[in-house]
């Protein structure tokens, strides 16, 4: 009996079933990819912070304090009081990134900031350096100043891998933020009340008693001096740095505060005030609800700027839990808000321990009362925490037991 030549071939059957099968397992590895992704680029924003860390303690040995939150110089020709922002100085606005660079190998950088630099972003031909035609001055600009070089650059180390914001208005970004602790009185202009001229501030002793009260975080703005010995409940009890978003441009509560009928003494009576009146969308809660923030000032962006120590800018507070909403108030250009941690990451943020260690707080940290009133005033000296053990974690010397992992 003869045989045939030709070997059978698939029929559409068993194609469309071999193709059914192989659909499925992409759609079943897919997910375990992006779960890899997402915690590859998870560690790699924990190394990040380790190595800020680090930089932060080989600064303190260098210099036996801890690197200013608000430094940097003053010269007051264009107004009177701290905020106002020129050309010829940096305002005392600079974060505790800026001295730090040295540290985290970005000695260029460093380099270009601690000395008069020439060049321009949008390499204007009116003028080398500043407006004036001369150098930029050492220590820079206001940090929002988009032509000068440094304030410009990306430093990888600051910037977390899941976090996607880039461009204007933001500069260079930052994903990590100075702690300064469970209350924001005072903590845009710290002891000063104003500048004033010729290269001098004004330092009352009221200001001072308040600052002592109420700065009790880690970073205090714009008090140098601290180190390490002021952390009377241990550094690896007490937070020094949290992990935040950059703002998108989409409304989300943790990326820019609303400017809509909130003042400074809403929010300190109740960090809640902002999502207990209607602010935010309630079909959407991640979103404010469309008209309840002001998207004209690009200042008010989260993380837009890595060398400015503005509070929305590279600060943060154990007031509010981890992912919780910006609540501002009038002041929300200059820094005068509830600013909690945030991230891309899910279910929670990064925040770096005074010890070096980096730890992983999820949203649902025990948090107490999150309608508390603020520490506002001498009177509220020593008081404990309201805000439970993330308020705990967020003081450097109240002497609150921390007898649980979190």
């Amino acid at each position: 009996m003869s045989h045939s030549r030709y070997r059978r071939g698939f029929t559409l059957v068993e194609l469309l079933v071999v193709i059914a099968i192989i659909g499925v397992l992409v759609g079943l590895l897919l997910p375990a990819v992006q779960a890899a992704r997402e915690a590859a680029r998870r560690m790699s924003c924990s190394n990040n912070f380790k190595q800020i860390g680090l930089a932060i303690h080989n600064y303190h040995s260098a210099f036996k304090e801890l690197p200013c939150q608000g430094t940097g110089t003053h010269f007051t020709v264009y107004g009177n009081f701290w905020w106002n922002g020129n050309d010829r100085s940096s305002g005392r606005r600079l974060s505790m990134l800026v001295p730090i660079t040295p540290y985290m190998e970005q000695q260029a950088i460093w380099e270009q900031i601690s000395n008069p630099l020439i060049g321009r972003t949008d390499q204007a031909t009116t003028g080398t350096g500043t407006v004036a035609g001369g150098p930029w001055p050492a220590m820079g600009p206001e940090p929002s100043q988009a032509n000068y070089l440094p304030w410009a650059t990306s430093i990888p180390a600051f910037r977390c891998p899941s976090d996607p914001g880039q461009g204007l208005p933001g500069l260079g970004r930052t994903n990590y933020a100075a702690c300064i602790g469970d209350s924001i009185e005072r903590s845009e202009p710290g002891p000063w009340n104003r500048f004033k001229r010729p290269n001098r501030v004004v330092r009352t002793s009221a200001h001072a008693e308040t600052v002592r009260a109420c700065h009790r975080g880690f970073f205090t703005p714009r008090d140098e001096g601290k180190a390490f010995r002021d952390v009377l409940d241990g550094l690896s009890n007490t937070i020094a740095m949290g992990e935040i978003i950059t703002y998108l441009g989409d409304q989300d509560t943790r990326g820019v505060p609303p400017e809509a009928g909130v003042s400074d003494s809403d929010f300190k009576a109740n960090p809640s005030f902002c999502a207990d009146n209607s602010l935010i969308d309630p079909t959407r809660p991640r979103f404010w609800e469309p008209g309840s923030i002001q998207v004209a000032n690009s200042l008010l962006g989260r993380g837009y700027f890595w060398a400015d120590a503005l509070n929305h800018q590279s600060g943060c507070t154990t007031i509010l839990p981890p992912n919780r909403e910006l609540c501002g108030g009038n002041n929300g250009a200059i820094g005068s808000e509830v600013f909690t941690v945030s991230s891309q990451h899910q279910g929670g943020a990064h925040v770096l321990m005074g010890d070096g260690a980096v730890k992983f707080v999820t949203d649902s940290i025990e948090a107490g009362n999150s309608r508390g009133a603020m520490i506002t005033s001498t009177a509220d000296a020593g008081k404990e925490s309201p805000y439970g053990l993330w308020g705990a974690l967020g003081t450097r010397a109240n002497k609150e037991v921390i007898d649980s992992e979190f």
